[in-house]
């Protein structure tokens, strides 16, 4: 019997009882699917990270204060390690390019009726570059407003839809608290950097907030290193180390009241907790394939029970034990890949629709995936049907055919 035949037979044999195949490939389909769609969203979420590092720049650093990351919070130990004195010593290092320092400053933002609580910020005009924060309309904050710590702002795209709608911002005047500022800029989208939506913002000047706040310190600094940001890195802990009286010759984080972060190694924080997150969901979702596996090896024995006085009648007219056995092999691996292409295409299909629901929410989000993890999902669901066919396709091809003959 040829090769050809074996198929045919085969596909007729999964044809025949279709409601019955299609339970049987329905665990295959699941957990294919489910690793698509699993190994698509992490795909995505790395794409998203590394779109945000990008428009920050390989260079870009961050100081917090205190032990933990976040910016200075009054509930937080260490909140008010970073001060001003910290900041005209960073200013002299060679290896740091620009220091911005960052003030938050509390207050409802309102206009006529209209009201918001965006994150209010203080910094220097390096912020921006630091940041990669331009204007869309209007102008950036200058060195002359900082000068004369003016009531002026800028307002950040989404924040001005929130209380202008369609109407023109630039040259109104808002209130942040009980106090009153004239915008002077709206700018461009820049979306979610790290997951915080940077486009609902207000910036105002940093000596503007110094006052307003009254702050002896800074929530946190941003700054651009000059070459190498390890090199940056270890001049910037020296100097914060002597300053704030702190002895760690072992660099162990718990002793200081401060965090240095660079854009890249948060990305390669995140990108890790977004491949161990995705690693175990796929784990999950594979468990999917073990239980279709496991359907799949009852029903071909069924198959086999029910087919009994067929396969006597295929070795009477003189088919071989391996011809049997390749038979059922061969239908077992057609159900767990019709099974996986079936998922392939449900995976995609609803990671492309969470792509679509993500981008309302997440700017930057794209749909990705991973061709290599979609091809082994597919080699891993035929080696399922492979390995939990033997077993039925080994008994069948080892029926007694005089006795599969007379079975009823």
């Amino acid at each position: 019997m040829t090769i050809a035949d074996t198929f045919t037979i085969a596909l007729r044999a999964i044809g025949t009882n279709k409601s019955r195949s299609l339970l049987t490939m329905l665990g295959i389909i699941i957990g294919v699917g489910s690793v698509v769609l699993m190994t698509s969203i992490g795909a995505s979420v790395e794409e998203l990270i590394l779109g945000q590092v990008s428009s920050l720049g390989a260079n870009s650093m961050v100081i917090f204060p205190g032990q933990e990351e976040g910016g200075g919070s009054q509930q937080r130990p260490g909140y008010d390690s970073l001060t001003f004195d910290d900041i005209r010593a960073l200013e002299k290092l060679t290896t740091i390019k620009t220091v911005a320092p960052v003030i938050f400053v509390n207050g409802i933002v309102s206009y006529g009726r209209e009201e918001t609580t965006p994150e209010v910020m203080g910094s220097l005009p390096t912020f921006y570059q630091n940041q990669s924060i331009t204007a869309e309309r209007g102008r950036m904050l200058d060195d002359t407003d900082e000068s004369g710590a003016k009531y002026v702002v800028m307002l950040a795209p989404d924040t001005a839809t929130d209380l202008f709608g369609e109407s023109e911002p630039l040259g109104k005047r808002v209130k942040v608290g009980d106090r009153s500022f004239t915008v002077v800029g709206i700018t461009k989208p820049l979306g979610s950097q790290f997951f915080q939506n940077a486009d609902e913002r207000v910036y105002m000047p940093f000596s503007t907030a110094q006052v307003i706040s009254g702050q002896k310190y800074v929530n946190y600094i941003t700054l651009q290193a000059a070459g190498i940001t390890d090199f940056a890195f270890a001049d910037i802990k020296s100097l914060l180390r002597a300053r704030h009286g702190i002895r760690n010759p072992d660099d162990e984080q718990e002793k200081d009241d401060f965090v240095v972060r660079s854009a890249a190694q948060a990305a390669d924080i995140l990108g890790s907790v977004s491949l161990g997150l995705t690693l175990f969901l796929s784990a999950i979702a594979s468990i999917s394939l073990l239980v279709g596996g496991i359907g799949i090896m009852n029903i071909m024995l069924v198959a086999v029970t029910e087919r009994t006085r067929e396969i006597g009648l295929r070795k009477a007219v003189g088919a071989r034990k391996r011809d049997i056995l390749l038979q059922f092999l061969i239908e077992s691996v057609l159900l767990t890949l019709m099974g996986g292409a079936i998922g392939i295409t449900g995976g995609v299909l609803l990671a492309a629709l969470i792509a679509m629901i993500a981008q309302n929410f997440l700017a930057g989000y794209v749909f990705a995936l991973s061709i290599p993890a979609m091809i082994l999902a597919v080699v891993v669901a035929a080696g399922t049907g492979l390995v939990f066919g033997i077993y039925p396709a080994r008994r069948a091809s080892n029926l007694n055919p005089i006795e599969a003959l007379r079975y009823e």
